[in-house]
């Protein structure tokens, strides 16, 4: 994917296998966003009509990622990240003391601090291995809050068994969007929450939560604004909106979506599914690579993570990145983790397999 590749200039100098924690960030994002600050700059912010049209490129962004995870525009929210999305579902819910919270033993920091501070309100968290989730459903488990894939891993959850489950599923999609194909509805799933700096190439502070329609009714507002009212002129009396915008955390400014439109566009000028298809293809080959020269993958599933391990990770993260590298250590485990993209070669992965393996 030649062209593609151009699209990123940090492409020119390094190997980028980190989308996983930031995506790289493509030409035509930065000249978004420049045109919309040296907008801002020369003409203002406070018109009405900025702000009527930065409110309208913020629902046109809505309608591309609901499209992307196969959802209505009404069942799609903007956030600030993925943990914003599983706050804002968490505290949307009705959960009581005494409500089961199921989750995994490899969830990110942004599931466990919102259900930490769920168990500090009186419910009940409970851990199970996360190849084992579904079977771990208890008939009393109000909700199971994992990852679609696994942070650590690269694994993928039992989606269909959850969803099997009498249990509500919120799925942390942040190593999903962009990364993988994602249909909510195949999925079965009744939230998920994801973000836009990762796999999409978006800018931080951009996120998106999935509500299934037949729940937003009884779904509370988590952060009450302007942006969660039906009528805002009317702030005291005004109805919540009817749909998933009431999960909304707030306003992302102009700059930044005109940036997240732009990195959608460089993904979908070749094919979003196309550029997924490619990046699985080469995570495969990459552990395929690694396994033959001896080194231990972690098990994992039809993602684009591979977790190796390593005997000393500060030296091994400082070798690979010497090389040219961009990967991530994982605290507290034995993994470093390549976050392999539809712009990676075979000849990167050549190149990290003779590095690693030695």
């Amino acid at each position: 994917m030649h062209d593609l590749r151009s699209e990123f200039p940090v492409l020119e100098r390094l190997a980028y296998l980190n989308a996983g924690t930031n995506g790289p960030v493509p030409w035509r994002a930065i000249e978004a966003a420049e045109a919309s600050l040296r907008r801002q700059l020369q003409v203002g912010r406070s018109s009405a009509d900025f702000f009527e049209e930065m409110a309208g490129r913020g629902d046109e962004l809505r309608v591309r990622v609901a499209g992307l995870i196969g959802a209505r525009e009404t069942e799609v929210a903007l956030t600030g990240s993925t943990t914003d999305g599983v706050n804002a579902v968490l505290h949307s819910l009705d959960l009581q003391p005494g409500d089961e919270l199921l989750t995994s033993e490899e969830e990110h920091p942004g599931v466990l601090a919102p259900l930490a501070a769920a168990r500090a309100r009186g419910m009940r968290v409970r851990l199970a291995p996360f190849a084992e989730l579904a079977n771990a459903v208890e008939p009393d488990t109000r909700m199971v809050v994992c990852s679609h894939v696994s942070w650590i891993t690269g694994k993928v959850v039992d989606a269909a068994g959850l969803a099997a489950s009498n249990a509500l599923v919120l799925l942390d999609g942040a190593q999903g969007l962009g990364a993988v194909p994602v249909d909510v509805g195949e999925l079965g799933c009744d939230f998920y929450a994801a973000s836009g700096q990762k796999w999409l190439c978006g800018p931080n502070g951009i996120g998106y939560v999935y509500a299934r329609a037949g729940l937003i009714d009884g779904l509370r507002a988590p952060w009450p604004g302007w942006q969660v009212l039906d009528d805002p002129h009317h702030p005291l009396d005004s109805p919540l909106h009817p749909d998933a915008r009431r999960l909304a955390t707030g306003f992302p400014a102009h700059h930044q979506v005109q940036w997240a439109h732009a990195a959608l566009d460089v993904l979908e000028e070749p094919g979003i599914e196309r550029v997924q298809a490619r990046a699985i293809e080469l995570a495969a080959a990459l552990t395929e690579r690694l396994e033959g020269r001896g080194v231990e993958v972690a098990p994992r599933g039809r993602s684009t993570l591979v977790s190796f391990v390593v005997d000393d990770q500060a030296a091994a993260l400082e070798r690979v990145l010497a090389a040219g590298f961009v990967l991530r250590d994982l605290p507290g485990t034995r993994y470093l983790r390549a976050s392999v993209g539809g712009w990676t070669t075979d000849e990167e992965l050549d190149r990290l397999t003779e590095i690693v393996a030695g």
